[in-house]
């Protein structure tokens, strides 16, 4: 795991730039996206590989990365990956994980102190964990001078009132206690329901289903139009047939309905598809086709 790299494209008056901390091989096809039979990755396999399948291993290609907005003279992070050092015994590929995130960053520009905004689009290991970092044993923010956006549901289903998602993962419990708590005890935390507008351009919208609060960040400026779904989307086979969730949601119909409600609007406005996890140009475009959706590379530049 040590691909990085940095993109760059601009969306009317937004900056998008898209900071690769890790892509490749990751898990089983079938593991990732249980309800997709082996019959639709192999008739797919023209356009799946190699950027979303590896088919001699049938492994789902992945990546982890942050996209980087720069909005009326602000900068906002989309997701901030795993980070380093944490304690995930339940997910070993991010035990003890370590990457250049803050490298990787830094090349694309940004510092520490340049970021205004955090959002977290769900409470999930791999999209909380740099919103801290390890100073002489002691987890503090990365951003020093970052509102960090936190769904409220996620925060309480993840969070010490709930038992830390009821004790069902013990990296509930670390993950809430290194990657979020201490965001909430230095007063840079912000819970937010239902909608929440960032600026002129940015609106963040409650998607649940992969977990309780999983939301979405909207971008709409002049003319151009995206929405980064997070983990509502972990493969473009999901794209084919809207009803196929992960292995991750927690609600598996209400995950369905969210996928299927912002992929219609998708195809409607025409806006870019911007998932967390997609290798490869790491977006996409959506139209309709027959029950579900087809998609084609952005032919943005």
């Amino acid at each position: 795991m040590n691909k990085e790299s940095e993109e760059r494209i601009v969306l009317g008056d937004v900056e998008v730039t898209r900071v690769v901390e890790w892509q490749g091989p990751f898990a089983p096809a079938r593991s990732l996206v249980p309800e997709v039979g082996a019959e639709v990755w192999k008739d797919n396999e023209e356009w799946l590989a190699p950027d979303h399948w590896e088919p001699e291993s049938d492994t789902a290609v992945l990546a982890l990365q942050t996209w980087v907005l720069r909005s009326g003279g602000r900068t906002v992070l989309v997701d901030t990956g795993v980070g380093n050092g944490r304690e995930r015994p339940d997910s070993p590929p991010f035990h003890h994980w370590q990457g250049d995130f803050l490298g990787a960053l830094a090349r694309a520009g940004v510092r520490p102190e340049d970021v205004d905004v955090v959002v977290n689009t769900h409470i999930h290991s791999d999209h909380v964990g740099w919103n801290t970092r390890d100073a002489d044993g002691e987890w503090v923010p990365t951003f020093p001078n970052a509102r960090y956006l936190l769904p409220a549901a996620d925060d309480f289903h993840y969070g010490p009132d709930n038992a830390y998602a009821k004790g069902a993962r013990r990296d509930d419990r670390l993950l809430y206690e290194d990657s979020v708590a201490p965001v909430h005890r230095a007063g840079q935390s912000v819970l937010w329901d239902g909608s929440y507008r960032i600026d002129e351009h940015l609106t963040l919208e409650s998607a649940p289903g992969h977990t309780p609060g999983s939301s979405i960040l909207r971008l709409a400026s002049g003319t151009d139009r995206a929405v980064f779904v997070g983990d509502l989307l972990h493969s473009p086979v999901q794209i084919l047939d809207p009803s196929c969730n992960s292995g991750f949601c927690l609600d598996a119909e209400q995950a369905a309905a969210s996928r299927r409600r912002i992929l219609e609007r998708a195809a409607t406005e025409r806006e870019l598809v911007v998932p967390a996890h997609f290798a490869g140009a790491g977006l996409v475009e959506v139209r309709r086709e027959g029950s579900g959706f087809a998609l084609a590379p952005s032919t943005v530049s």
